[in-house]
C-alpha cells in the first residue's frame, strides 16, 4: 500500500481524545473538523512551573535530493517510546506547499509511522503558512500604497519581498507597478517561499501574541534617503499584520497513526532559513511529555547548526540527546556512487560516504557537546553487509547506534533506539554554542564555516561585505546568522557531494532579519525562492471519483 492508502485505512482517535492523554482542557483546544485542532497559548502558562521533559532532537547526515526520513523516524521514536510506556510527544514543522508539489514531496513521514490526517497536514492543514503568506503580502501592498501617497517616510530603497508558498522560479524578480497610472511608482521586486520569508521566522522565534507583534514592528522593510531604515511600525502595519496571526501563533494538534500526541507548528526551510519549529510549541510540548522528539531540517550541517546557535539561544533550551538518521542509500550517494546505482549493494561507496556521517557526529558531538546516536534509517534495498558495516564501523569508534525500522513495523521498529534514548538523556553533556553573539558577523560565519562545514575560509563578496558594514553601523552585528547553503553538500556548491579536496564558502548577499533576530548570509547559488523539477511531483496528484486525494508521498 502507499503512504496515503495505509493513513486512511488507519483509524483515528478523535483530537479531543488526544488531548485528554496530554491532560488538556477541552476549552483549551479548537477544534478544526475532528482530528485537528488548535491549542491555546495559555497551556503553556497554566505548566509554566512543571519540570520540562527530555528533548529529543533528530537530524541527519547530507541528504539525497528524496531525503533521508527524518521525520518518519521523529514519528517512529515517538511512538516506540510510548509502546515502551513512556509518555512521549512529536513537536514537528508544518509542511509547505513547495516540496508537496515539488520534489521532495511532504512532511509526515511514511508508511506505518505517519502523522495525520496525513492529506490535511501535507495540504492547507489550518491555514498557518496562508496567513503568513497574507500577513507578508500586507506589509508589501501598505509600503507601495505608502510611497503612492507621497512617501511621508522618503523610502528609497525597498527591501522587503512579497512571497507565496509555492516553488516559482519565474518569481525570483519582478517588475510591479507597471500600469503607467498617476503616482505609481515601478519598481524591482521579488518574492520569496513563504517558508524562508521573515514571517514565517518571526512567529516560529516569538515568545507569545506580544511578543509577535514587537518583533513584526521591527521588520526593517527599507531605507530612506539618508540610509536610515525604514520599520515597519513606522507604516503602523505591525497591527493588522498581527490579526491576521492571530490564529496562526496557536500550535496545532494531531496525532500519529499509533495515536502518539503530535505538535505540529512552524515551517521554515532549514536550506535557505533557520529550519525547526515554533519555540512555542516545542516549550510547551516539554510541559506536556515526558519526552519531546523535534527536528530541525536537512543536514546537521544546517538545521541542526540553527537550531542550536539560533532557538536554543532565543527560547534558553537544549537538547538531552541528538538523534542523527543516515540511510545507506545516502551514504554511497556521498561516497560516489551514481545516483542510479545507489540501490545496489557497493560497500566500497559506503567506505567512502561514511565520512559524511563521521563529520555530522564530530559536530554535534565534540563541537556543540551534546550525546548523540546514529538512527540507521532501514530501507528495503539495504543488504545486511551494508547494515554491519555502518554497525561495526560506528562500533569501533564508540558511537552508539540502532536499526530503525518504522516504516515497515511502526513504533514496534523503534523501540530499540527508544530505550537506548531513554538512558541517553540521563547523561552529561558539556552543550556550547559555535560563536558567541559578541563576535562580529563575518567571525561569526567563519566560525560556522570552518568548524561546522570543514571550510578552509569564506571569501566574502563586495556587496555583503558592504551590507555587513551597514548592519554592523546599524547596531545589529550582536545577532547569529542563518547561513542558507546547499543541503546536499558541506560546501557550498551542490555537486561537490565527497567534499575531499579543500574548499571555500562564498558569502555572495547578507540580509538583516531585524523582526526575526538574526542576520541571514546567502551561499553559493542557493535561491530564497526554489523552482520546480523536471517532472514536479504536482503531475501525479490528483483527486479520485469518491474525493479521495491521491499521489501525494
Amino acid at each position: 500500500m502507499t503512504d496515503i492508502e495505509i493513513a486512511r485505512n488507519t483509524e483515528l482517535e478523535k483530537i479531543n481524545k488526544i488531548a485528554e492523554k496530554l491532560n488538556i482542557d477541552e476549552d483549551d483546544i479548537e477544534c478544526y473538523g475532528k482530528y485537528k485542532a488548535k491549542i491555546s497559548n495559555s497551556v503553556y502558562e497554566k505548566l509554566k512551573d512543571k519540570k520540562d521533559g527530555k528533548l529529543i532532537l533528530v537530524t541527519a547526515i547530507n541528504p539525497t535530493p528524496l531525503g533521508e526520513g527524518k521525520t518518519t523516524v521523529s514519528i517512529a521514536i515517538a511512538d516506540g517510546l510510548s509502546r515502551t510506556g513512556k509518555k512521549s510527544i512529536l513537536a514537528l514543522r508544518e509542511p509547505s506547499l513547495g516540496p508537496v508539489f515539488g520534489i521532495k514531496g511532504g512532511a509526515t513521514g511514511g508508511g506505518h509511522v505517519q502523522v495525520a490526517p496525513m492529506e490535511d497536514i501535507n495540504l492547507h492543514f489550518t491555514g498557518d503558512i496562508h496567513a503568513m503568506t497574507a500577513a507578508n503580502n500586507l506589509l508589501s501592498s501598505l509600503i507601495d500604497n505608502h510611497i503612492y501617497f507621497g512617501n511621508e517616510l522618503d523610502i528609497q530603497e525597498v527591501t522587503w519581498k512579497r512571497c507565496v508558498d509555492l516553488n516559482d522560479r519565474q518569481l525570483r524578480k519582478v517588475e510591479t507597478g507597471l500600469s503607467a497610472e498617476k503616482n505609481i511608482v515601478p519598481r524591482e521586486d521579488g518574492f520569496d517561499i513563504t517558508v524562508a520569508s521573515e514571517i514565517m521566522a518571526i512567529l516560529c522565534l516569538s515568545k507569545n501574541i506580544k511578543d509577535l507583534k514587537e518583533k513584526l514592528g521591527n521588520i526593517i522593510i527599507g531605507y530612506n534617503s539618508k540610509k536610515e531604515p525604514v520599520y515597519a511600525k513606522q507604516l503602523k502595519a505591525e497591527g493588522a499584520m498581527t490579526v491576521l496571526l492571530k490564529d496562526a501563533i496557536k500550535p496545532n494538534l494531531v496525532q500519529t497513526l499509533e495515536h502518539t500526541p503530535a505538535i505540529i507548528h512552524g515551517g521554515p526551510f532549514a536550506n535557505i532559513a533557520h529550519g525547526c519549529n515554533s519555540i512555542i510549541a516545542t516549550k510547551m510540548a516539554m510541559k506536556l511529555a515526558d519526552y519531546v522528539i523535534t527536528e530541525a531540517g536537512f543536514g546537521a550541517d544546517l538545521g541542526a547548526e540553527k537550531f542550536l546557535n539560533i532557538k536554543c539561544r532565543k527560547a534558553d533550551i537544549k537538547p538531552d540527546a541528538v538523534v542523527i538518521v543516515a540511510t545507506i542509500k545516502a551514504l554511497k550517494y556521498h561516497g560516489g556512487v551514481e545516483k542510479d546505482k545507489i540501490q545496489e549493494e557497493n560497500l566500497e561507496g559506503l567506505k567512502n560516504g561514511i565520512s559524511n556521517l563521521y563529520k555530522h557526529i564530530e559536530n554535534l558531538k565534540d563541537k556543540f557537546g551534546l550525546n548523540v546516536i546514529v538512527a540507521i534509517n532501514r530501507y528495503n534495498t539495504d543488504t545486511e553487509r551494508e547494515i554491519e558495516f555502518i554497525q561495526e564501523n560506528l562500533k569501533e569508534k564508540g558511537i552508539q547506534s540502532s536499526l530503525v525500522e518504522g516504516w515497515a513495523k511502526g513504533g514496534e521498529g523503534a523501540i530499540d533506539i527508544a530505550q537506548k534514548l531513554v538512558n541517553l538523556t540521563e547523561k552529561q553533556e558539556n552543550f556550547k554554542y559555535i560563536y558567541d553573539l559578541q563576535d562580529d558577523i563575518k567571525t561569526k560565519i567563519e566560525k560556522v564555516a570552518r568548524e561546522i562545514y570543514g571550510a578552509t575560509g569564506v571569501k566574502f563578496s563586495e556587496e555583503a561585505e558592504n551590507e555587513i558594514d551597514r548592519i554592523e553601523r546599524l547596531g545589529y552585528g550582536n545577532l547569529p546568522v542563518c547561513i542558507a547553503k546547499t543541503q546536499y553538500s558541506f560546501s557550498d556548491d551542490s555537486k561537490n557531494l565527497e567534499c575531499k579536496e579543500p574548499f571555500e564558502i562564498t558569502i555572495r548577499d547578507i540580509n538583516l532579519k531585524a523582526g526575526a533576530g538574526f542576520v541571514v548570509a546567502i551561499s553559493g547559488k542557493i535561491m530564497t525562492m526554489p523552482g520546480l523539477p523536471r517532472i514536479p511531483a504536482a503531475e501525479n496528484i490528483d483527486i479520485d471519483e469518491d474525493g479521495n486525494v491521491v499521489g501525494i508521498f
